[in-house]
C-alpha cells in the first residue's frame, strides 16, 4: 500500500516516551500529528492506515531540536538566501534534527539585517511545502559580546549592548529572535538582559568575561541560560568562580553544551551532568557550513576555517564552531556521563522544547503533538526521520 504523505502507523519498535520506554510499540500518525501510541498488543488498525513495520531493535524518539546551529552542508545562516536555509532544513533530518534556531554570527549591522530578514521571509513559507526541519526562530549570537572572549566571532563588528539596537534587529526578524547571546558585564548589558526577559526572549550569557558577582546580577536581571558552556567565557577558579562556576552553582541556569569530546573534555561533561542533572542541560551542535562535507578550507563570518579530523579551527587555532551531528552528541552524552538513553535524548528534545515554549507541540512522543520522530538504532545511528509526519530522511 502506498504511503499517504503524513498519515500511517509505525509498528514494532521501542518508543522513548516522557514516562517510560515501551519495549514493543506502535505510533499512529494522522495529518502530521501523533494521535495514538502504546504497546503493540493494544494496536488495532481501525482506520486502515498504511503501515511501516520496523524492528524491536530500533527506537522511536522525539525529533531533536538544535538551539544553536550556524550552518551545514555548504550553507550558513549568514548567506541570507532562501536556498541556504532550505538546504539546512532538508539536510538536518539526516542527523535526526526536526527543528532548530537559525543562528547568526557577529557581523556588520547591515549583514545581520539581511540574514534576519531572510529567516523572517522563510518561516511563513516553510509550512507550505516539505522543506524538512522546521525553523523555530533565530538565535542572535552577538554582536553584544566581550571582545576578550570573542572566540571565532569577528571582533571588528562587536557592538555595545543596546536595547534600541536589539529592537531594530527584532523588527528585521519579524519578532522571530527567540534567544540572544550577550556579555552582561558590558556597559548597558544588564539593561538589555532585563528587556529581553521582559519581552519573552531568552537572555543567554556567552562570549563573556563576567566575574561571578556580575553573573549573579545578570541572573537577577533575568538571565537564565548560558551559551556553549565552558567555551567563550571566563573559566572557574576556586577564588573567582566566573561564568563557569556560576553555571554550576546556580541550579536555575540552563546550560548549552557542545558534546563532541573536543570543545569540552568528557570528564567535564560528566561533572556538569552530575552537578546540574538532566533537566538543565541542552545539547547543541554549534555547527558551521562544513558539517556533512569533507575536510578542507571553509568560511565563517568572513574568516578562513580549516576543518580536519572533525575539528574546525581558525588559522590561529581558535575553535570555530563544530561539525558535530546531533545524533552523535546524544550518543556521546550517554557515553561520557553514563546517563540513560532516555536522559540523553531528553537533553536534545524535551529540554529545548520547553525553553522555546513549543512544548505543547514538540519535544516528546505525545498525543496531539507534531509527528516529529526519529528512528534510531542502539548506537544512535539515524535510520528514518519524520518531520510533521512526512518522511524526510530514510537511511540505507
Amino acid at each position: 500500500m502506498a504511503l499517504q504523505p503524513n498519515s500511517y502507523a509505525l509498528l514494532s519498535m521501542k518508543i522513548v516516551t516522557e514516562e517510560e520506554l515501551i519495549e514493543n510499540g506502535y505510533i499512529i500518525i494522522k495529518e502530521g500529528k501523533i494521535t495514538d501510541f502504546g504497546p503493540i498488543n493494544e494496536y488495532t488498525n481501525d482506520n486502515n492506515l498504511p503501515q511501516i513495520h520496523l524492528s524491536e531493535e530500533l527506537y522511536a524518539a522525539p525529533g531533536f531540536i538544535d538551539l544553536h546551529i550556524h550552518g551545514l552542508n555548504g550553507s550558513d545562516v549568514m548567506d541570507a538566501s532562501t536556498d541556504c536555509i532550505k538546504n539546512m532544513a532538508k539536510t538536518l533530518p539526516k542527523e535526526g534534527t526536526t527543528s532548530f534556531l537559525a543562528t547568526t554570527i557577529t557581523q556588520e549591522k547591515s549583514e545581520l539585517g539581511r540574514a534576519l530578514q531572510n529567516v523572517n521571509s522563510f518561516i511563513p513559507c516553510q509550512n507550505q511545502s516539505d522543506v524538512g526541519s522546521e525553523v523555530l526562530g533565530v538565535h542572535l549570537e552577538g554582536p553584544f559580546i566581550n571582545e576578550k572572549r570573542a572566540g571565532a566571532q569577528p571582533p571588528a563588528f562587536i557592538l555595545e549592548p543596546s536595547v534600541e539596537t536589539f529592537r531594530h534587529f527584532q523588527s528585521e526578524s519579524g519578532n522571530h529572535i527567540k534567544l540572544v547571546t550577550l556579555a552582561p558585564e558590558e556597559k548597558n548589558g544588564l539593561e538589555l538582559v532585563k528587556h529581553l526577559s521582559d519581552t519573552g526572549v531568552i537572555a543567554s550569557i556567552g562570549h563573556s568575561d563576567a566575574l561571578y558577582a556580575e553573573v549573579v546580577k545578570a541572573i537577577e536581571a533575568g538571565a537564565e541560560h548560558i551559551t556553549h558552556f565552558f567555551n567563550g567565557m571566563r573559566g572557574s577558579h576556586h577564588r573567582e568562580p566566573g561564568v563557569a562556576g556560576a553555571g554550576l552553582a546556580h541550579p536555575e541556569l540552563f546550560l548549552e553544551m557542545i558534546v563532541d569530546g573536543i570543545h569540552v573534555h568528557p570528564a567535564m561533561v560528566k561533572a556538569t551532568f552530575l552537578a546540574k542533572g538532566v533537566d538543565h542541560i541542552l545539547l547543541i551542535t554549534d555547527s558551521m557550513r562544513a558539517k556533512w562535507l569533507d575536510d578542507g578550507e571553509y568560511e565563517l563570518g568572513g574568516q578562513k576555517v580549516i576543518v580536519e579530523n572533525n575539528t574546525a579551527l581558525l588559522e590561529d587555532g581558535t575553535l570555530a564552531g563544530s561539525v558535530l551531528k546531533m545524533n552523535d552528541a546524544v550518543r556521546n552524552m550517554k557515553q561520557f556521563t553514563d546517563c540513560t538513553m532516555q536522559e540523553a535524548i531528553q537533553m536534545a528534545t524535551a529540554n529545548p522544547a520547553k525553553r522555546l515554549h513549543v512544548w505543547d507541540r514538540k519535544g516528546s512522543i505525545s498525543i496531539g503533538k507534531d509527528a516529529d520522530i526519529v528512528i534510531l538504532d542502539e548506537e544512535m545511528q539515524v535510520k528514518m526521520t519524520f518531520c510533521k509526519g512526512i518522511l524526510s530522511y530514510k537511511g540505507e
